[in-house]
């Protein structure tokens, strides 16, 4: 097995395109959640209707994980993830022809269906071919990628829907992430340790009944699923408070705004090397207390205020993101890594579908107010996750010691 090493040309090569990919898979992704209370006022929805737009792609992708480990193992990694971002790209493009709502909301199922080909492969082929002292780097760069995306698609969109409208902003963001996804199939270096098989159903079973087995995944399935939801729940619904007294900000203000939201795109690069000296569960809890601080400070109506609390509740959910999709594949072995990275995304995305759409009740019922508190309490549930994590390793390492001796 060769594992690529930090500094060497495959390696410099597959961080830039494990950029574009997560960049254009995020962009895509997320883009409708400066537009939602927009599309709730267009199309006379409630919030957690029009946040459809969010929960309807994330459960689709999350459906498609279920049969991407299948394939992947057939056609093999690269092929898989660049088809995928080439196909999001093109119906990306062709939702920007919808006329309405429910056309959407199809669109964004079948994006959402094929972009589990690059979500679900990416950890996995990075699991592979880096070498584990530096994994965590390359999860910091992935997750990075991400958020960049996210931002990117965002502005896009919340700029041009303001000076054209969101079709046409729609469509050049379908440019956009066509452009990254064939740099992407150009750049990418093959996959070095991995062996095409046949399409098995069998062995899909088996891989996936073992990535339930293990205890310790299902706590970090757990960390998943609750880390997005949080997220989304808090970005999808963001722009009701901020569109009205004290803030009043318009939708192109609203989109820049996010650019204090990567701001935080620093924190998984920063937490990954640390994970090189430090337990993942102490960092893991390091995140959650960032993000429990910044999601509070969002109840200001000092803009300000809000705005550093956007920037901790953002770098803390983000490098808790990337510790835990490391910390999968560092748990499970080398049998296992595939279908447990697919289960995590498939909890993580199902989590954001979720509690996404769970916070739009929120707000309808408690105001902004009531979407942070059910925000905080799921992320304390997310550090007790951790902690039973954390005594779990300790108790498998004792016992590990005792056969020693």
């Amino acid at each position: 097995m060769q594992s690529l090493e930090i500094g060497s040309p495959a390696y410099r090569r597959i961080s830039f395109c494990m950029l574009l990919g997560s960049m254009s898979t995020f962009a895509l992704l997320y883009y409708p959640q400066t537009l939602i209370h927009i599309f709730a006022e267009q199309f006379h929805l409630s919030p957690a209707t029009a946040g459809l737009t969010i929960s309807a792609a994330t459960l689709t992708l999350a459906a498609g994980l279920m049969f991407t480990t299948l394939f992947s193992n057939a056609w093999g990694r690269k092929k898989m993830m660049s088809v995928s971002l080439i196909f999001a790209s093109f119906f990306g493009i062709l939702s920007a022809y919808s006329p309405n709502f429910e056309t959407m909301i199809f669109f964004r199922m079948l994006q959402g269906f094929v972009l589990s080909g690059f979500t679900a492969v990416a950890i996995t082929y990075l699991s592979e071919e880096v070498t584990p002292k530096h994994l965590g780097r390359m999860m910091g760069i992935y997750v990075s990628g991400s958020a960049v995306g996210a931002f990117v698609g965002r502005v896009i969109v919340s700029s041009l829907t303001d000076f054209y409208s969101w079709h046409v902003a729609i469509f050049v963001l379908g440019l956009f992430s066509l452009l990254c996804s064939m740099l992407f199939s150009f750049f990418l270096p093959e996959s070095r340790n991995f062996s095409k098989g046949k399409l098995s159903l069998g062995s899909w079973f088996a891989g996936m009944v073992r990535g339930f087995k293990n205890k310790n995944l299902l706590y970090i399935y757990g960390m998943g699923f609750i880390l997005l939801g949080a997220y989304v729940a808090l970005f999808n619904y963001i722009g009701f408070p901020l569109s009205r007294p004290p803030y009043q900000l318009s939708q192109t203000e609203i989109g820049f705004l996010f650019i204090f939201q990567l701001a935080g795109s620093w924190s998984p690069y920063f937490f990954g090397t640390l994970t090189e000296k430090y337990s993942r569960s102490r960092l893991m809890i390091c995140t959650i207390s960032m993000s429990l601080l910044g999601a509070c400070m969002t109840l200001s109506s000092h803009l300000f205020i809000l705005i550093i609390g956007l920037i901790l509740f953002a770098s803390g959910f983000l490098a808790g993101h990337s510790i835990a999709s490391g910390w999968v594949g560092m748990t499970a072995d080398h049998r296992t890594k595939l279908y447990a990275s697919s289960l995590y995304l498939l909890f993580y995305y199902i989590g954001s579908s979720l509690i996404g759409w769970l916070g739009g009740l929120f707000l309808s019922y408690f105001g902004w107010s009531g979407v942070i508190w059910m925000i905080c309490g799921l992320l304390i549930i997310t550090g007790f996750f951790a902690i039973r994590l954390s005594r779990a390793h300790r108790v498998a390492q004792v016992k590990v010691i005792d056969i020693g001796n």
